[in-house]
């Protein structure tokens, strides 16, 4: 299997911190990171990677215009993303199900099993790194 590539756009860097560490030492995958939308529109065209973890609530562009310009571009438009937020109403749910997301991931969400509740919701399969304990 190869290695997953995700892109983490948050503008908060312990959100950032906490999600990248999580990715790379237990499921071994390359997590690339960005603060806004803007930076993640940039670094999907250049970088393709195979999810991308978005922040709803950033400055300057949330991350539902990111991700609608992201489907409006035929080189990232493929690219299946999942909207972290801590907005959990029915409602807010039922809107990110009609614009075409991969899943949501909520905020608090536990460290310890972020790499489970990610490949299920990208469709993927986790091999954690060897000598790396996976708590549930």
């Amino acid at each position: 299997m190869s290695t997953k590539r995700v892109l983490v756009v948050d503008d908060e860097y312990a959100i950032q911190a906490v999600i990248q560490g999580c990715l790379e030492e237990i499921a071994g995958w390359e997590v690339l990171l960005a603060s806004s939308g803007q930076e993640a529109l940039q670094l999907a065209e250049a970088q393709n990677p195979d999810g991308i973890l978005m922040d709803i609530s950033m400055p300057q562009m949330s991350g539902i215009e990111a991700f609608k310009q992201l489907q409006a571009n035929l080189a990232t438009q493929n690219i299946p993303v999942v909207f972290v937020t801590a907005k959990v109403q029915s409602e807010d749910r039922e809107r990110f199900s009609q614009l075409g997301v991969s899943g949501v991931l909520i905020k608090p969400f536990n460290p310890m099993s972020l790499v489970h509740q990610v490949a299920n919701l990208f469709g993927w399969e986790v091999e954690p790194k060897l000598g790396c304990r996976v708590f549930e």
